[in-house]
C-alpha cells in the first residue's frame, strides 16, 4: 500500500510542522478521552455480484426505495470470458447502487457503488460468473472520530468510510462480500472493517425488478440484508480501541444494508473488440 521514506538529510524545523504535531496529539487525546465516555450511538446519522432484494424479517420494516443511480454506459471493466464460453450467450452487466448502511452504532448513505461482472452458461451448461471490477468513493461519517456533531466533521478528527470488494460474489443468489476502509488524517492506510474476513451480505429482494427501458436495457431493483455480522475494525494504530467504541463494533445484530440499484448489460458479441 502507501509507503513513506525517511529523508536522507534531516530538514530544518518548521513552525507549521510543530503546530501540526501539537494538533495531532491534541486530537488523539480528545478522541481517546471522548470515545470512552460516549455511547456507541452518540453520532448516529442517516469505496471486487448482481444482487437481489426482499421482504424484511419479522419486526423490521423494509426501507423505502430511493432513486437508484444510473449505471455508466461504460463496459471497459468487462472481464474476459471463460474458455469455450459462447459470447452471444454471455452478458456483461454494469450496475450502480446507492447503499444505505447501518453497521454498529453508525448509519451512513454510502457514495454510489459501480460494479461490473459477466454471467452466462459454461460449456457444460451450468451457470457461470466472472468478476470484473468495483468503484466507489469514501463517504464522510458525521461526527468524525469523536462522534460529536460538527466537532469531528473537519480537520484532523474527520472520518470517512469506503467500501471495497471483499473477494466473494454470487450475483445469482445476491451474495456479496465487502471490506470497509476507514479513512482519516489520524488513521493508517490499513485501517479496515473486515481485515481477517470480509463482511458477508446475503441480499434479499424487497420488490420486483422494474424495466425502465429496453433500448438501452435498464433495470431497477431494491434489496436489503439485516442479518449480517459487523466485525471490529483492525489495523487502526493506537486509536483502534477508541474507534471501535465510537463505531459500536463489533456488532452481531442490529445491522442493515439497504441497496437500491439499477443495471444495464450487453452480450459479448455486441461489445467492441478488445
Amino acid at each position: 500500500m502507501q509507503k513513506t521514506t525517511a529523508p536522507h538529510v534531516r530538514p530544518r524545523p518548521r513552525p507549521w510542522l510543530a503546530r501540526r504535531a501539537a494538533a495531532v496529539l491534541a486530537g488523539t487525546a480528545a478522541l481517546v478521552g471522548l470515545a470512552g465516555a460516549l455511547p456507541a450511538d452518540a453520532a448516529q446519522t442517516t469505496q471486487t455480484t448482481q444482487t437481489t432484494q426482499t421482504v424484511p424479517a419479522v419486526g423490521r420494516t423494509a426501507p423505502g426505495p430511493t432513486a437508484a443511480p444510473r449505471p455508466p454506459a461504460d463496459f471497459s471493466d468487462c472481464p474476459s470470458l471463460p474458455a469455450g464460453a459462447d459470447p452471444a450467450r454471455w452478458s456483461c452487466e454494469v450496475h450502480s447502487a446507492a447503499p444505505r448502511l447501518t453497521m454498529g452504532g453508525v448509519t451512513v448513505t454510502l457514495a454510489p457503488i459501480t460494479m461490473t461482472h459477466a454471467e452466462g452458461p459454461l460449456p457444460d451448461g451450468s451457470p457461470g460468473q466472472v468478476w470484473g471490477a468495483m468503484h466507489s468513493a469514501a463517504t464522510p461519517v458525521p461526527g468524525g472520530l469523536t462522534g460529536i456533531p460538527q466537532a469531528g466533521d473537519a480537520g484532523l478528527l474527520r472520518l470517512a468510510i469506503r467500501p471495497e470488494y471483499g473477494g466473494r460474489s454470487d450475483f445469482y443468489t445476491g451474495r456479496l462480500s465487502l471490506r470497509f476502509r476507514l479513512v482519516g488524517p489520524l488513521l493508517p492506510h490499513g485501517c479496515l472493517i473486515g481485515t481477517d474476513a470480509p463482511v458477508d451480505f446475503a441480499l434479499k429482494r424487497s420488490g420486483p425488478s422494474v424495466w425502465v427501458s429496453t433500448q438501452p436495457p435498464l433495470i431497477e431493483f431494491s434489496a436489503y440484508d439485516d442479518t449480517f455480522t459487523a466485525p471490529a475494525a483492525k489495523g487502526c494504530g493506537p486509536l483502534t480501541g477508541a474507534l471501535n467504541r465510537r463505531l459500536g463494533l463489533p456488532a452481531a445484530s442490529g445491522n442493515l444494508m439497504s441497496y437500491d440499484a439499477a443495471y444495464t448489460f450487453r452480450t459479448y458479441d455486441e461489445l467492441p473488440t478488445r
